[in-house]
């Protein structure tokens, strides 16, 4: 007698058995079975016996075979339903690599028929090296979701299994999802988007609004640009506050450039760069001979430089008080001396002060003339930090990497949630300057195309207190006094994050799903 595998027997032909009344005889509880299967010598019939041995019942033989062929019948139809149900190209191959199914799918896709690739080597129809099919036989190891590209302008993402019987690789299976069309349209919103981009440089160049260079639609800087733009049309002195980065002189030069002396040079001078023995000769000029070392013909200063135009005095707070003496004269008399001169020259310019320093509290210490500030002072623009308009953040990001990819010659990366959420987050003590390296920096050395969190310089973190999030955790419920403030600040974090749960979630310093369930509570949906 022979034997039956057990686990072909449990799968396949117990549950058949357990429906049989064979010889008026029920078969009984399957577990006082070993359920091994002995054919007599004959090898036709089939008895079932205890854990005793004892013979219990009998079934024909060619009962066994037309129940094993209708099973057989039924896989096959199930298989058969299921490649042509399936929306992948479906290829299975034996050990050897010949194709022993290929569904409708992979007949469009490839054009070829089932009836040709049948039998054949998978290799016949496609290089051994573009076929990953291939490499999960040889190496017993599945793939998932690998880009592949098969054919000539056939681009698929494909997964492969190999298909194991008694721990050996009896064939393989892969399927293949056909992104073609995602890849042309790709390349072709690549290309369209480049052009885009081309014509909006264009476009800002023939611009006749000078102001396209500030990036931002927040209404604190809309506010500044209105203001600039009312004054720009005057002669009326400026000056522009706010913190080092901010963008104080690109706000002048577009000052300068919306005004009627735009036709005339705009000069700007750093008052906090210049050594304070050298400021006035820079901002004067001086004579021949006006001093030792002096060049021999003399030269012209600043004043000279700006004439009819615009004179942009940055850091006008570093100024010393001596020298914000001289300048004053020049301001009330429209007059100035070179260094060494004699003689009056008259100055027909406008001036646009900046400052990232509180002018009141040093006039307020005696390290600034009150009655310079007056006259700097007939209309002030103070420029916003960049923490104080976050919602601009995601516009100057996207807008660096596109520079600096076409600098640097490298594909515009995506970026990771995280990372914007970190970089809205983030105090920029440095400003858009400081934003602007950081992208700089990032295009420098990535080699990936996400922008992910490890892709930041380290002093990002140095200072993890100011990276915490600005609104209280509150995970416990004594944290909240009401229901009300709880919901207003669910409400505050998904404006914030511009509906991204996963941001608010992190910046309330709870999990998403709890995030989730006090949303549906509060019907924030």
């Amino acid at each position: 007698m022979g034997l039956f595998n057990r686990e072909t027997f449990s799968s396949i032909i117990r549950p058949w058995i357990e429906t049989l009344d064979i010889h008026k005889m029920k078969v009984i509880s399957i577990d006082e079975f070993e359920w091994n299967l002995n054919l007599f010598e004959d090898e036709r019939d089939i008895v079932l016996i205890t854990k005793e041995g004892d013979a219990t019942s009998w079934i024909p033989y060619s009962d066994l075979i037309a129940h094993l062929f209708n099973q057989c019948q039924k896989v096959t139809s199930t298989l058969e339903t299921l490649l042509h149900t399936i929306d992948d190209a479906v290829t299975i191959v034996d050990e050897k690599g010949n194709i022993i199914s290929w569904n409708p799918k992979a007949e469009e896709l490839y054009k070829y028929s089932n009836e040709n690739t049948f039998g054949k080597p998978i290799t016949h129809h496609f290089k051994e090296d573009a076929i990953k099919l291939m490499d999960t036989l040889k190496e017993g190891k599945e793939a998932r979701h690998q880009y592949n590209q098969p054919k000539e302008n056939v681009h698929v993402l494909i997964n492969t299994s190999p298909i194991f019987l008694n721990q050996e690789i009896v064939g393989g299976i892969s399927l293949e999802r056909d992104i073609s069309e995602m890849v042309k349209l790709n390349d072709e919103l690549s290309s369209t988007t480049a052009y885009i981009r081309h014509l909006e440089s264009q476009v800002e160049n023939n611009s006749n609004d000078q102001f396209h260079k500030i990036k931002g639609k927040s209404r604190v800087l809309a506010s500044a640009i209105t203001l600039a733009k009312k004054v720009a049309k005057t002669d009326a002195p400026v000056l522009i506050t706010g913190e080092s980065g901010v963008g104080k002189e690109l706000f002048s030069a577009a000052i300068h450039q919306v005004s009627d002396r735009s036709n005339h040079p705009f000069v700007a001078i750093n008052c906090g760069a210049i050594p304070e023995a050298l400021f006035e000769s820079e901002l004067f000029g001086y004579e021949k001979g006006a001093f030792t070392g002096a060049v021999r013909e003399g030269k012209k200063g600043k004043f000279d430089a700006a004439k009819g135009g615009t004179l942009f005095l940055d850091e006008i707070g570093e100024l010393p008080l001596d020298l914000q003496v001289k300048l004053l004269r020049v301001f009330q008399e429209h007059q100035f001396y070179r260094v060494g001169g004699s003689e009056p020259i008259p100055t027909d310019i406008r001036i646009i002060a900046a400052t990232n320093r509180d002018l009141e509290l040093m006039i307020n210490d005696g390290k600034f003339r009150l009655d310079l500030y007056y006259r700097l002072n007939v209309v002030t623009i103070h420029l916003p930090a960049l923490r104080e308009r976050i919602e601009d953040i995601p516009d100057l990001v996207q807008m660096y990497l596109h520079e600096f990819s076409i600098k640097y010659n490298k594909k515009v990366p995506s970026m990771d949630p995280e990372v914007m959420y970190l970089f809205m987050q983030h105090p920029w003590r440095g400003n858009i300057r400081q934003l602007r390296n950081t992208i700089e920096r990032i295009m420098i050395l990535i080699d990936d195309d996400k922008i992910k969190p490890t892709h930041l310089p380290s002093s990002f973190y140095q200072n993890s207190q100011e990276l915490q999030p600005p609104i209280n955790r509150f995970d416990q419920p004594q944290d909240m006094t009401t229901l009300e403030s709880e919901k207003d600040k669910i409400k505050q974090a998904l404006k914030k994050t511009y509906g991204n749960k996963s941001a608010a979630a992190k910046l309330l310093a709870i999990s998403r799903m709890t995030l989730y369930n006090r949303m549906k509570k509060y019907n924030l949906e």
